[in-house]
């Protein structure tokens, strides 16, 4: 960063500094995010230099030069973060009457493409879900940990931090806290509900070696397992089951969606389960489910 810094004048490097400022007091961001912020314009601001563009004669012009500068290298996402960043500051400096005209007003967002999300076919999860040793006490917890996952499309923050009062296993189904504090009931099936009954039984205690959790699942040192361990956890399974694909816990919650729609659950229930707020979130498993259709009449229809 100490590069970018060289080329930018003092008095624009100070205008970056209260606005980074007023992130910081206005949104409380995170320093990683702050530090984006920072990069971004810093990145902008030496271009502009190197083009012999005064701070102050930034113009939509010079944006849109910048942003031509800029696609050839830098993927799309990238772009519209900058664009976002670049908004942010000007409409700040005019906020603040330190410029009259904010230069990124009529500059479109470039599109993202929406890229499918990847997932699991039912053999593999099979696969997946079979691999814990179910000898071992660990083992067990891991299987009934999958075997919900799967069952529930739950999202990992939501998997580990489930309590055992959460759980009602006479009805089959889960109480669980999601985005925004949101909370929703997700039935379990049968399946899952028989795993959690023999995890809790059968291994639940031996982990915890006397101690006490509310967490459902638990580790050695009674507390709640991490979304980071169960990441390992997913991926060790998927080494031992052969499952060449790359794996997160999401991918079971996006596999959850594409079998249900696949086997024509309603797109208005499978929303319901995975606690979006908004439908079009959920309709991205409609593409999935409708390439997975074209891919079947491309191998098995005479004229695919």
């Amino acid at each position: 960063m100490h590069k970018q810094i060289e080329s930018i004048p003092q008095d624009c490097l100070l205008i970056i500094d209260d606005f980074i400022d007023h992130l910081w007091l206005e949104d409380g961001l995170s320093k990683n995010t702050l530090d984006s912020y920072r990069s971004d314009i810093y990145a902008f601001f030496k271009w502009a230099a190197s083009q012999k563009i005064h701070h102050n004669d930034v113009s939509q012009a010079t944006i849109q030069q910048y942003m031509a500068y800029k696609f050839p290298i830098s993927k799309s996402r990238s772009i519209s973060r900058l664009l976002a960043t670049l908004r942010r500051f000007y409409r700040y400096l005019l906020r603040d009457n330190k410029i009259k005209n904010d230069p990124t007003l009529n500059i479109q967002t470039p599109k993202i493409p929406k890229s499918l999300p990847k997932s699991l076919t039912e053999e593999e999860v099979e696969e997946l879900i079979d691999a814990p040793n179910l000898s071992d006490p660990i083992g067990l917890r891991d299987r009934a940990m999958l075997e919900l996952l799967y069952a529930c499309g739950l999202r990992v923050s939501e998997l580990v931090g489930l309590q055992l009062t959460e759980v009602i296993l006479q009805d089959g189904v889960l109480r669980v806290t999601g985005k925004g504090s949101k909370t929703r009931l997700v039935p379990m099936g049968e399946d899952a509900v028989e795993w959690i009954k023999k995890y809790i039984i059968e291994a639940r205690e031996i982990i915890l070696n006397k101690q006490t959790s509310k967490f459902l699942f638990v580790t050695n040192r009674a507390g709640a397992m991490t979304r980071q361990t169960f990441w390992h956890l997913i991926k060790k399974y998927a080494l031992i089951a052969g499952i060449q694909k790359h794996l997160s816990p999401h991918v079971l919650r996006h596999a959850f969606a594409t079998h249900l729609i696949n086997h024509g659950a309603d797109l208005r229930v499978v929303q319901m389960l995975l606690g979006h707020s908004d439908i079009s979130t959920t309709q991205i498993y409609t593409h999935v489910a409708r390439e997975r259709l074209k891919k079947l009449h491309q191998e098995h229809h005479p004229r695919g």
